[in-house]
């Protein structure tokens, strides 16, 4: 299992000190500094992270708040880090396949071989009304039917010499892209869909999946059920991905709270559930305890272990306070998990089974 870990922006993680400070710098005309609080905060972090022997990070994008961009935070972010696989989002319908091939490839190269995108579909019709010059699809069939148009058009500009698509939302005609991934076959694509159209569109054209039916506010309490759900979901992925004859990497995304104590950690985890009640953006932290990594190190190690036992490949993981909490599982949880002889798969999916 790859241990993986979100970048640090305001939206991802739960409100604390050191990236309040950055957000509230970042919304003062003429109170930049050098370096930018909240890009240094996420060089904090990653190069702890890396040194915990973490693989990947999830770069998120979010338009309509003041989270560095994405896909500039990660350039800069490639030159100071040594080796965790720097995965960005990216939004169809705000970007064009086209330009995100470009970029990707770009990012590979500067990185030596690390890049990967996250395809999110979004779902915040504000941030598209202001950034995607009108592009937001208000019945989902079309939003996934552009995605899938959006992965086959970096696929394809990735993979062919001489591409041409034709399709409802992009076409290209004898384009080709002059530069190539230092990565192969290509930069690996992240997914996740609550849709059954764009579930169809992941195992026919994506590498990594995240599951999406984990919905009950309080999952974290019951182990059992949501590794079940996981399970659930995993078999019918690899039952679509079958029908292309391909496969995909599974992987789960979560909060962590690992306490010396159950009681510490549950009490923490009410906490962050008081506090996702305040707000949508809060609600994107309270929820990613429904993975059910909450409980003593010794817990969250077996948890972890079982999702292994599963099939599971990666996880992307986030804390609070995040540095700290980061700090913690290193020390307390990682040695557990290296014990019992857990260690990242060998290879990169090459997209076929």
């Amino acid at each position: 299992m790859r241990l993986g870990i979100w970048t640090p922006l305001p939206h991802t993680i739960r409100s604390e000190p050191r990236m309040d400070a950055a957000a509230a710098e970042s919304r003062t005309r003429g109170a930049g500094g050098r370096p930018d609080k909240a890009f240094q905060y996420a060089v904090d972090v990653l190069r702890t992270a890396e040194d915990a022997g973490f693989e990947t990070t999830l770069i998120a994008e979010r338009f309509n708040g003041p989270d560095l961009e994405a896909w500039m935070l990660t350039s800069a972010l490639a030159v100071e880090t040594r080796s965790i696989e720097l995965i960005v989002a990216v939004h169809p319908g705000i970007f064009h396949p086209q330009v995100v091939a470009k970029m990707a490839v770009t990012l590979d190269q500067i990185s030596g071989g690390r890049a990967a995108v996250n395809l999110i579909n979004g779902w915040w019709r504000q941030e598209f009304d202001l950034y995607s010059n009108g592009a937001w699809l208000d019945r989902n069939d079309q939003r996934y039917e552009r995605m899938e148009e959006f992965m086959t058009v970096l696929t394809e500009l990735w993979t062919k010499d001489t591409p041409r698509f034709q399709g409802r939302f992009y076409r290209v005609e004898d384009g080709s892209l002059p530069s190539t991934a230092v990565r192969r076959p290509y930069p690996p694509l992240y997914c996740s869909s609550l849709s059954p159209i764009g579930r169809d569109a992941a195992a026919r054209l994506g590498d990594y999946w995240f599951p999406t039916q984990i919905e009950r506010d309080d999952g974290y309490t019951d182990f059992d059920w949501t590794i079940a759900r996981v399970a659930e979901e995993m078999a019918d992925m690899d039952a679509r991905c079958a029908s292309y004859g391909r496969a995909m990497r599974h992987g789960v995304s979560g909060h962590v709270i690992a306490t010396r104590t159950r009681e510490e950690a549950l009490a923490r985890a009410r906490d962050i559930h008081a506090y996702g009640d305040l707000g949508m953006m809060n609600a994107v932290v309270s929820k990613s305890m429904n993975t059910g990594l909450v409980g003593t190190y010794e817990d969250v190690a077996q948890r972890l272990l079982r999702y292994a036992d599963i099939g599971v490949e990666f996880t992307l993981l986030h804390f609070h306070p995040m540095l700290e909490g980061l700090e913690s599982f290193a020390e307390h949880v990682v040695p557990l998990l290296h014990a019992e002889g857990l260690r990242p798969p060998s290879g990169h999916l090459t997209g076929t089974a």
